[in-house]
């Protein structure tokens, strides 16, 4: 249960503080351009929380917290007292309403940019990209185990996140792409991946498979980083700290080891038989491990336990270098995200990626779990895909009214009230399909 109420908890304090950025962003753009702002709420629903500024704003805070909306003095949806009518957003200039609409996703953008630039200067853990038993495409192409990942491509990586990020574009599009590696000699070689032999029919793991690159396994011994809660090795006793020395007999020295050996014993009986040693005392403990699947979608056979930190690398920067490197990397996932989504329209990438509430409460959780610069990572991350997907030319959506406005722009008048009802139905339909998407993928990922 402690998992569960963490990642809820993660999940208000990301959707609170992304949806806050955002409708701000709306509405200081509005005040500027002399519109009235009737409420500024965070969530929808039943109000848990009001005030009435001096400004005459309503500010609330209501219980469905997907989202948030800020309503403006309006024509279309009231009567406007004839002293305010130029306060009211249909009666500004069309530049001025474009300016507002776009202040939403724009905020995102600039959130983005500040967490990236903290994520920076606060240092974020990570892996160097060094090659490890290398299997598929990568071993074929001579990529070795021990190999150093200098680039993909043309873009230089100095972290296994940065690594894994190249590659999977690559992948997606099957763009051939050549990796600049150092060998564990010093000696540098460039290695061409033919990515454009995998079949288009794979999705992105079974593509990745194809390619058959994995991180260097770090050498942690085999002690207990952290149980997880509710899962077989926490319900067993396992506590942080603990040095298991055998499993079923079999000694173990690494964390790798008693991976392979907890798959090997499972493998004939789920119920283990674990020797551990604690402050000095050696103990037995008995486990049942559970089916599951591992990151590399393969199944497996799980305690439910973490290794301690092995991260050999951080990254970081000085407060002045990290505002250039954090405008690199919001422009750098701002790309990738864009196609990312294209990769998903086309069928490259499965949409098994669209995560709702439940998917972004895990991630949510699990990236606190490794840091504040990992969370801060995720925060930017999210923000991006907020303001990205505010864009789309959606009706409903931010980009939707955007491509209302655009159209005005060039035939001088606004589109018809006819055309905007069936816009909103058209965005409503998509919107629903949308969100059910991501339910249904929610619901599969609680469903071992």
């Amino acid at each position: 249960m402690g998992e569960f109420f963490g990642s809820i908890g993660w999940l208000l304090l990301t959707l609170g503080v992304l949806v806050t950025f955002h409708e701000f962003g709306h509405y200081w753009v509005a005040r500027r351009c002399g519109v009235k702002v009737l409420r500024f709420s965070v969530g929808f629903g039943r109000p848990l929380w009001t005030r009435i500024g001096r400004d005459g704003t309503e500010y609330v805070v209501a219980a469905v917290p997907l989202g948030g909306y800020v309503r403006m003095l309006d024509e279309r949806e009231g009567d406007v007292p004839a002293g305010e009518l130029e306060q009211a957003f249909n009666r500004k200039p069309v530049s001025q309403r474009i300016a507002i609409v776009a202040a939403g996703p724009l905020a995102n953008i600039l959130f983005a940019v500040g967490a990236f630039w903290l994520m920076f200067v606060v240092g974020k853990p990570d892996y160097l990209p060094v090659v490890g038993p290398a299997e598929g495409i990568a071993a074929q192409a001579g990529l070795r185990e021990g190999d150093r990942l200098v680039a993909v491509g043309d873009r230089p990586v100095s972290t296994w996140t940065d690594a894994t990020i190249a590659l999977v574009e690559a992948v997606l599009a099957r763009r051939d792409v050549a990796l600049s590696v150092v060998a564990g000699d010093g000696g540098e070689r460039r290695v061409p991946l033919p990515l454009s032999h995998i079949d288009r029919a794979l999705d992105e793991r079974e593509a990745m498979r194809e390619l058959g690159i994995r991180a260097r396994a770090p050498v942690a011994p085999a002690v207990v980083g952290r149980a997880l809660p509710d899962r077989p090795g926490a319900r067993a006793g396992l506590l942080a700290g603990d040095r298991i020395m055998a499993v079923d007999e079999r000694p173990v020295e690494t964390f790798a080891q008693l991976y392979d050996a907890i798959q090997a014993a499972a493998a004939i009986d789920p119920e283990l038989t674990l020797k551990v040693r604690r402050e000095g005392v050696l103990r037995t403990i008995r486990a049942t491990a559970e089916a599951g699947t591992g990151s590399d979608g393969r199944p497996n056979f799980q305690l439910g336990i973490a290794q301690p930190d092995a991260r050999d690398t951080v990254l970081r920067y000085g407060a002045v270098e990290a505002l250039p490197a954090a405008l690199r990397e919001t422009w750098r996932m701002t790309a990738t995200t864009v196609a990312f989504l294209g990769h998903m329209a086309l069928g490259r990438a499965s949409l098994e990626n669209v995560a709702g509430p439940i998917g972004i409460a895990q991630t949510a959780n699990s990236s606190a779990a490794l840091g504040v610069a990992w969370f801060l990572s995720f925060l930017a991350i999210m923000s991006l895909s907020i303001g990205i997907l505010n864009l789309l030319p959606i009706p409903i959506l931010d980009g939707g009214h955007l491509l209302y406005y655009l159209i005005e722009v060039v035939k001088g008048s606004p589109v018809s009230e006819r055309a905007l009802i069936a816009g909103q139905y058209v965005g409503l339909a998509l919107l629903a399909g949308l969100m059910g998407l991501a339910f249904y993928n929610d619901i599969l990922r609680l469903v071992p």
